[in-house]
């Protein structure tokens, strides 16, 4: 998938997903402390950075990214919000020595630790960066959105999970693993665990569709090699035609750890 469509499917993300973006960013609030000093692992397009210093009055964010297209993405967004003050970038890879960041009151992780060749020393890096006191939060995907259960294509759409869900695995993608054992053993402590259910049912607005096309897309793209040729003919019949439906629901599931340092 092109970059551009990588970095609109992120934003996509948070927009259709608004709700529980919200309660996240909320529940973290309440955690924090005052004009908190927040990095964000992994920024990407800049969706939780912008959520975080719009929702949390006073913070500022560190947006760390190995990628300078996402990170130019985001320092536009920030600055098209008025938020360029208060939000800056710094490119990094995460799994080399982390720059210094500075003081750290909370450091956010979303979908971003299963892509660490070792959680093990980023987390002690984590550790080492935060204040005493601070917050580690970690939220991962369960499961990648499903788009058309209990309508026609379901079956392929499945499918198409499964086989994505083994290449990830076979990529040493670190999916599904228990962060909050991983903190205590980085030497968090008090690490509560919240499981978060998504699922959204039709009618939903444009963007769903359009977060639905790029998602099946996307899928699609990366198992050439591994789904047959009638789920691959099928999966682009669904993607050309899902701007005619009104049966797509999005389900979801995304489980955060709030650790403290």
């Amino acid at each position: 998938m092109a970059h551009d469509h990588m970095i609109e499917l992120l934003d996509l993300d948070a927009e259709v997903l608004d709700d529980y973006f919200r309660d996240l960013v909320a529940w973290v609030g309440r955690e924090a402390p005052d004009r908190p000093r927040i990095v964000d692992l992994g920024a990407g397009s800049g969706t939780a950075s912008l959520a975080l210093a719009r929702q949390l009055p006073g913070a500022t964010v560190t947006a760390v990214d190995m990628s300078p297209e996402m990170l130019a993405h985001l320092r536009g967004r920030a600055d098209a919000a008025g938020l360029g003050d208060r939000i800056r970038t710094v490119e990094a890879d995460l799994d080399q020595p982390w720059p210094d960041l500075g003081p750290t009151d909370v450091i956010w992780a979303a979908a971003s630790m299963h892509h660490l060749a070792d959680p093990a020393t980023a987390l002690a890096s984590a550790y080492g960066a935060l204040r005493p006191g601070g917050l580690l939060v970690i939220a991962e995907l369960e499961s990648f959105p499903r788009f058309l259960t209990g309508t026609e294509g379901e079956d392929v759409e499945l499918r198409g999970h499964a086989e994505a869900a083994k290449r990830r695995h076979e990529a040493g993608l670190h999916m599904h693993e228990n962060w909050g054992d991983r903190a205590s053993q980085a030497g968090f402590t008090s690490v509560t665990e919240r499981h978060f259910d998504i699922d959204l049912r039709p009618p939903l607005p444009a963007v769903a569709t359009r977060y639905a096309q790029l998602s099946l897309a996307r899928m699609r793209h990366g198992l050439e090699e591994r789904l047959s040729a009638p789920d691959l003919a099928a999966l682009d019949t669904i993607v050309a035609g899902l701007a005619d439906r009104d049966d797509l629901s999005v389900r979801t599931e995304r489980t955060v750890w709030l650790a403290r340092r």
